[in-house]
């Protein structure tokens, strides 16, 4: 039986995938790409170096899983918030805003870690410039279905996405209460239009249980 379940993947001593991907996670927003090594990786998880091996071919095939996760989660959770139905396009905007204040949406840690990680890395590099460019579509394109002309929904959308990127790389401390302070002002720069009270009171029953 203990042979058995030795030999089962992601069971027993080995740990799992998304385990040792949590792990590398936390090393990388610590310490950045040069942090996630497999030996310090299996100390952390008290775990053996070769049961790394059992889900990973080499520490590049960890990197990889990385990206994929900061894909995903980062530039996929954006897309989908621009994409939500809304009457209006302060309404689509407080969409996108959700991401910015809300971790399971939009990771911006590991965003700061990732495009700093890009700086020293090629393909990365590549690989966040298509992020960059995905993310400014969707949020350009949001602007266009709600009647924006193409070279005003071009600057509109460049201005919200690079306000956030300045507060990621920048590590702007602010608080929730601060920042939901200053939303009806950001939408109003964005969009050229005041937002309701109706508007802003269903982005904020969103957000009321994380306040206080």
């Amino acid at each position: 039986m203990e042979m058995e379940e030795d030999r089962a993947p992601g069971q027993g001593w080995r740990g799992t995938e998304e385990g040792w991907i949590d792990a590398a996670y936390d090393m990388l927003v610590e310490g950045g790409v040069e942090a996630v090594k497999i030996l310090p990786l299996a100390r952390r998880l008290g775990l053996s170096r070769t049961s790394f091996y059992w889900h990973f071919a080499d520490r590049e095939a960890l990197l990889a899983a990385l990206v994929r996760r900061w894909q995903e989660k980062n530039t996929g959770n954006l897309v989908r918030q621009t994409e939500l139905p809304a009457a209006t396009i302060n309404a689509a905007v407080l969409n996108l805003i959700d991401c910015w204040i809300t971790p399971d949406l939009f990771d911006s840690p590991l965003d700061r870690v990732m495009r700093n990680w890009a700086r020293t890395d090629p393909a990365l590099r590549t690989a966040f410039a298509a992020a960059d460019a995905a993310r400014l579509a969707a949020i350009r394109a949001m602007f266009l279905r709600h009647g924006y002309g193409r070279d005003e929904a071009d600057v509109r959308a460049s201005a919200v996405y690079l306000t956030q990127v300045g507060y990621i790389d920048l590590e702007t401390a602010e608080t929730l209460e601060a920042r939901l302070r200053r939303v009806p002002t950001y939408v109003e720069i964005f969009t050229g239009r005041p937002a309701t009270e109706a508007e802003l009171a269903a982005f904020l029953r969103r957000h009321a249980g994380r306040i206080g």
